[in-house]
């Protein structure tokens, strides 16, 4: 899996739930947030942590923020800077943008402005999210217990016409596919010479190492 760079705006419950599990998976963060004790408590968790006000312009050209591959707006209750810091991420080009929208009418301003994903923290936890963002087939993430995760993942292109035997997760990395989601219906507990199709949705599950490994090796 490619390490990627990624800017949190607004360090909160959400945003450094996100945070850490973004580090977790590997990747680098840069939490940024207006309140000095926040980003003290954070310094330690990031790659870099600072007290800034991300509707500056000037500051997050010197910041580098252009450079990052994904822009996290993760802003609490202040739609405005919300607002402001969509407008400005956009502006300075960087690749995605995703944000977290207080109301359905913020999301919809969100999304006019051009950001690439608007998230609903009643719907998504943090931790969900930075998979999601990390691994694009994957649909969803349901944490079952400290070490043991279901995930449902949309099948590849690339992986069209295999059979359960040939992608062989439990052999290869100790996961198992227990239900595969066809437009034809489901099937539980998959056999071995069942093959799996485009856009098929294969639900997983295993230990958190295990559904990271079979991410990145196999749907990628």
């Amino acid at each position: 899996m490619k390490k990627k760079q990624y800017v949190v705006v607004g360090l909160g419950r959400f945003g450094s739930s996100l945070s850490r599990e973004l580090m977790k998976l590997g990747h680098e963060v840069l939490g940024i947030d207006l309140d000095e004790e926040v980003v003290n408590d954070m310094s330690d968790e990031l790659t870099h942590s600072v007290v800034a006000d991300a509707t500056d312009e000037d500051v997050l050209k010197s910041l580098g923020i252009r450079n990052f591959d994904c822009a996290v707006i993760a802003i609490g209750d202040d739609i405005q800077s919300s607002i402001l810091t969509a407008i400005v991420m956009k502006d300075l080009g960087v690749s995605q943008v995703v944000a977290k929208a207080l109301s359905e009418l913020h999301g919809k301003v969100l999304t006019k402005l051009g950001v690439d994903r608007v998230v609903y923290p009643e719907r998504d936890m943090g931790i969900r999210v930075a998979h999601q963002l990390v691994t694009p087939n994957l649909l969803d993430y349901i944490e079952i217990s400290k070490d043991y995760t279901i995930v449902e993942l949309s099948v590849p292109k690339r992986l069209c016409g295999y059979t359960i035997q040939q992608l062989d997760p439990r052999a290869k990395f100790g996961c198992s596919v227990v239900a595969i989601n066809k437009q034809t219906g489901v099937i539980i507990a998959p056999q071995a010479g069942d093959v799996v199709n485009e856009n098929d949705i294969m639900v997983i599950i295993g230990t958190n190492n295990q559904i990271n490994e079979f991410e990145s090796q196999v749907i990628g």
